[in-house]
C-alpha cells in the first residue's frame, strides 16, 4: 500500500515521538519569546539612558521585527528546499549569540544593528517549528498541539516579565540580555533528538531516514509494516511563493497575510508599549510589568482553549470570536476601572492578540499542503512582521500626540476589527483547498 507522508503522519496516534517533538518545539518557543520580549521589559530605561524620544524608541523597537520579517520568509521558504531540522536549529544559535552580543550595546545603533540580525533568527525559526509540528500531529489535533507549542512565547514572555522585576533594578537591563544564552546549551541535545519533516524525506529520496522515523512511529502503535510512502503531490513545486498564488487559493492567502498584518501590529504594540503606557497612565513600574505578564497569561489560555474550539469546530469562527472579544477588551482598557477590571481586560486582550495568533499560524499550516507549508507560514508571517514593524512605530506617533489615556486604547481595537473581515473571507467554496478538514 502506498500513501503519502503527510497522510500517514495525519492517521498516527499521539504518542511518544509526538510529545518529545512538541516538548523540544515548544522550548525553542519559550526561547524565542523571551528574546522577543526583552525589548517591551527594558524600554522604559533604555528611554531614560539614552534620552530617547517615543519615536526614536519605536524605531530601535522595530529593528528586530525589520530582521523577523526577512527572516520569516527567507528561512521558510530556504527549509521547504534544504530541510527543517537544519533551519531551526541554525536560526536557534543566531538569535541566542546574537542577543547575549546585545547585552554589551552602548548606543542606540549598536542595539538596533544586534536586534535586526537577531531578529533574522527569530523569524525564521517560528514557520519551520509550526510546520514540523503540523506535520507529526494527528489531524485531530492539529490546531491543539501548534496551540500548545506556540504557548511557549507566551511562557517565554512571562518569563521575561518575570525576570525584569526581579533583575532589572538590581543587576540593569543588560543582564537579561546576557541570560539569553541559555538556549545555546540546548542545542547538542536538540541536534540529536530533533527528527526532519518526513515529507522532506521522501522528496530528496532519503528512504533510510524517512522508514526509520517511519518505524518509529508505527512502534510506539504496536505496528509492524509501515507503508510505501510517497511525497505530496505539490513535491516538484519550482516556485513555492507563486503556488500561494494558484486560483483556488489566492484570496485565502491574500486574507491570511491581511489577517496576520493587523494581529501581529496589535501584538508588537503592547508588547513595545504596554509598560509604558500603563507608567503614563499612573502605575508604578512593577504593576505595570505586571501587565505584561497578565496579558501572556490570557494567551496561554486563549491559544489553548482556542485550539480545542478549533479542532472541533472551525477555526475561522473561532477567530472571528476571538477578534471581537480582543477588539472590545482593547477599548475598554482607556476607561477608568478598578485594577482587577483592568487585569481581567488585559488578559482577554492577550488571549485575542497572542492567542489570535497562534491559531491563525495553525490554520495556515493546515491550510496549505506539506511542500510548501513552510513558505506558507513564513510569507504569512513575513508579511504579519510588516505589521509588527510598525505596530512600535505607529504607537510611538500615537503617543507623541499626547492625546488622551482612552483615545490610544481604542485605536488598538481598529486592527482586531479589520482582521475580522479578513478572517471571514479565508476559506470560502471559491478559494478554498482541501488541505485542512476545517476550512470553516
Amino acid at each position: 500500500m502506498t500513501t503519502t507522508a503527510d497522510e500517514f503522519l495525519a492517521e498516527r496516534r499521539f504518542g511518544r515521538f509526538q510529545r518529545h517533538l512538541l516538548i523540544w518545539c515548544s522550548l525553542i518557543i519559550v526561547f524565542d519569546g523571551y528574546d522577543l520580549i526583552i525589548y517591551g521589559v527594558v524600554l522604559p530605561l533604555v528611554m531614560e539612558q539614552w534620552q530617547l524620544t517615543s519615536i526614536q524608541a519605536g524605531l530601535l523597537g522595530s529593528s528586530a521585527l525589520l530582521g523577523m520579517m526577512v527572516g520569516a520568509i527567507t528561512f521558510g521558504t530556504l527549509a521547504d528546499r534544504l530541510g527543517r531540522r537544519v533551519i531551526i536549529l541554525s536560526c536557534l544559535a543566531l538569535f541566542s549569540v546574537v542577543t547575549v552580543i546585545n547585552g554589551l550595546a552602548t548606543t542606540p545603533t549598536q542595539f538596533a544593528v544586534c536586534r535586526f540580525i537577531a531578529g533574522l533568527g527569530l523569524g525564521g525559526v517560528m514557520p519551520n517549528v509550526v510546520a514540523l509540528v503540523t506535520e507529526y500531529s494527528p489531524r485531530r489535533l492539529r490546531t491543539t498541539l501548534v496551540a500548545i507549542m506556540f504557548s511557549g512565547y507566551s511562557i517565554g514572555g512571562m518569563l521575561s516579565a518575570g525576570l525584569g522585576i526581579l533583575i532589572v533594578p538590581r543587576l540593569g537591563w543588560e543582564m537579561m540580555f546576557f541570560l539569553a544564552g541559555v538556549p545555546l546549551l540546548c542545542l547538542p541535545f536538540m541536534w540529536r533528538h530533533l527528527p526532519e519533516s518526513l515529507d522532506y524525506l521522501v522528496r530528496k529520496g532519503r528512504h533510510e531516514e524517512a522508514e526509520r522515523i517511519a518505524q518509529q512511529l508505527t512502534r510506539q502503535e504496536g505496528l509492524d509494516a509501515i507503508p510505501r510512502l510517497a511525497a505530496s503531490e505539490e513535491a516538484d513545486a519550482k516556485a513555492p511563493v507563486a503556488a500561494l498564488m494558484q486560483p483556488q487559493r489566492r484570496v485565502s492567502t491574500l486574507m491570511f497575510w491581511l489577517a496576520s498584518f493587523m494581529c501581529l501590529l496589535m501584538i508588537y504594540a503592547l508588547g513595545s508599549w504596554l509598560p509604558t503606557l500603563m507608567t503614563m497612565a499612573g502605575y508604578p513600574i512593577g504593576k505595570s510589568l505586571g501587565f505584561l505578564l497578565v496579558m501572556n497569561l490570557g494567551a496561554i489560555a486563549g491559544a489553548i482553549g482556542g485550539g480545542l474550539a478549533s479542532d472541533r469546530l472551525s477555526p475561522r469562527l473561532v477567530l472571528i470570536v476571538f477578534f471581537v472579544a480582543g477588539s472590545c477588551a482593547l477599548a475598554l482598557l482607556g476607561l477608568k476601572s478598578s485594577t482587577l477590571v483592568l487585569y481581567a481586560l488585559v488578559a482577554v486582550a492577550g488571549a485575542a492578540t497572542i492567542g489570535a495568533q497562534i491559531l491563525i499560524n495553525a490554520y495556515v499550516a493546515q491550510y496549505y499542503p506539506p511542500a510548501i507549508r513552510s513558505t506558507a507560514v513564513g510569507s504569512a508571517l513575513a508579511v504579519g512582521r510588516v505589521g509588527a514593524l510598525a505596530g512600535p512605530l505607529v504607537t510611538g506617533m500615537l503617543l507623541s500626540l499626547s492625546l488622551p489615556h482612552a483615545v490610544n486604547f481604542a485605536a488598538f481595537a481598529v486592527p482586531g476589527l479589520i482582521a475580522l473581515v479578513a478572517v471571514s473571507l479565508i476559506g470560502r467554496p471559491s478559494t478554498a483547498t482541501t488541505a485542512s478538514p476545517h476550512t470553516g
